[in-house]
């Protein structure tokens, strides 16, 4: 059961400019509640949030609390996610003086159960999923709520309270808090081994995400997937390899550089045909389960398909930046080996079909990676090694900690030792720092390069340094329909 939450109880986020914590902050305070924040960094979410009148200390210190306490009428509620560490000196004085504290799943479970809602799950494409069907709620008027993990472009944030029935949440699994979610309806889209930090293995995640399903009235699941067909009862199924044996399936006609055709099926009925403005099979399978989801709440076919022109991923989900001496930069935040390897196959579709959404159609591939994690990179040393092959050249940056401790012996020296045992013609290059990246890719690139920086790091980074080189142009939009 999801806590109560009082609509007059102050509410302070230690971390709020995080993407998570900001879309609830944000949600919050447009719903009239008593909000603050802190966070030392200064990033688009905390500016919005201070335009939305939440005041954001720059600073974590025990004093904060101390003067929340004092100049509000009811003790605050702390709220903090699994980053903010028990050595935080606010977490440390709330805790001190007996403060409630929420971790910010509680909070989303609580929203949740307010309303009629869609929480989608899975190892790959939830962020991206949850805002194509917040984007379709939107383009037929709904105007849902929404908790995404990533900016959604038709709202030009991550968090919007809405006026419509249904809220739309994001819900990750790299904690296991999303089995505290209570969903109207579930979608999972896929499941892999991924953060091994906190699964001990495959059976442990697919336990937890079991649970999630279990919490939810309605199941909504990706029938391509094996471990979601052997592991899972859905009480409906979608596919985009074949309409037999599914309630739902979108069957491509054309997959191009710059978008998909597709057939759509209801129970093996064909319902008629459209068009997505995004590449790449797995993008297709995100839409159908973004469509699948909204007939399922009861929405015409006919009035999404009109919304599908509007569909739009997701910050940092093949995210052009901007152009730099003639070459593309683009940002992605693939970080798993089967991300790295459903990117790089979208672009390599670019390269050689001649169509792509890009300025130019790119003539060459040149990738950018930054491993995330040691305990990630060295779990799924073999599976990056085959997936990052699939380009012209490779940069790779040094490993992305998160905090983690460095594994002796463990770098992007030995996983670029890895690829070139696979693949020895492949150019592949290692850089010390950022900074040399940017040298690498002067170097290495050519005018009408496709680069293509993958990480879910501070490899997003990458287009400022360009910018501030010679020659560097922003695109008409931040986000790409890719």
């Amino acid at each position: 059961m999801s806590r109560p939450l009082d609509s007059q109880r102050p509410i302070h986020f230690i971390g709020v400019g995080g993407v998570g914590m900001s879309a609830l902050a944000r949600i919050l305070a447009d719903r009239q509640h008593p909000v603050s924040g802190s966070d030392p960094r200064e990033n688009n979410s905390v500016q919005q949030l201070r335009d939305c009148g939440v005041r954001v200390f720059a600073t974590q210190t025990a004093d904060t609390i101390d003067g929340l306490l004092n100049s509000s009428s009811g003790r605050p509620i702390v709220v903090i996610s699994t980053a903010i560490p028990e050595s935080n000196p606010e977490l440390a004085r709330a805790r001190d003086i007996n403060l409630e504290i929420w971790h910010r799943s509680d909070l989303l479970a609580a929203l949740i159960a307010q309303q009629p809602s869609i929480a989608v799950a899975g190892s790959h494409g939830k962020t991206t999923t949850s805002t194509l069907i917040t984007t379709l709620l939107h383009a037929v008027g709904e105007d849902p709520t929404a908790v995404i993990g990533g900016l959604v472009p038709c709202l030009g944030s991550n968090g919007h309270s809405g006026l419509g029935r249904l809220l739309v949440a994001e819900a990750d699994e790299s904690d296991g808090s999303l089995v505290k979610f209570q969903a109207s309806l579930g979608v999972i889209t896929n499941l892999e081994l991924d953060h091994t930090d906190h699964y001990k293995n495959l059976n442990d995640l697919i336990a937890t995400v079991q649970r999630f399903g279990r919490g939810c009235k309605r199941l909504l699941a990706n029938h391509d997937d094996p471990i979601l067909r052997d592991h899972f009862r859905a009480d409906a199924w979608w596919s985009v390899t074949s309409p037999e044996g599914v309630n739902y399936a979108s069957v491509p006609l054309a997959l191009e550089g710059d978008r998909s055709v597709a057939r759509f099926y209801e129970n093996g009925t064909p319902i008629g045909e459209f068009t997505l403005p995004m590449p790449g099979l797995h993008n297709l399978s995100n839409a159908t389960a973004a469509l699948a989801a909204c007939r399922i709440e009861g929405l015409a076919f006919d009035q999404l398909r009109s919304g599908l022109a509007s569909l739009r991923s997701p910050g940092r989900r093949f995210d052009l930046r901007g152009t730099w001496k003639e070459r593309h930069i683009v940002d992605d935040y693939a970080h798993h080996p089967s991300e790295v390897k459903a990117t790089l196959e979208m672009a390599r579709l670019m390269v050689t079909g001649g169509r792509s959404p890009l300025p130019t159609p790119p003539q060459r591939l040149l990738a950018v990676f930054q491993p995330h994690r040691f305990s990630r990179t060295q779990e799924f040393l073999q599976d990056f090694a085959q997936a990052l092959q699939n380009c012209d050249v490779l940069l790779l940056a040094p490993i992305y900690s998160a905090g983690e401790q460095p594994i002796p012996g463990l770098c992007s020296d030995k996983l670029a030792s890895c690829i070139r045992r696979l693949k020895p013609e492949l150019s592949i290059e290692v850089a010390n720092d950022l900074d040399q990246l940017v040298d690498l890719i002067q170097t290495h690139s050519k005018p009408q390069d496709l680069v293509l920086a993958m990480g879910a790091g501070d490899i997003n980074s990458l287009w400022s340094r360009l910018a501030s080189c010679e020659d560097a142009a922003l695109p008409p939009t931040s986000a790409m329909a890719a």
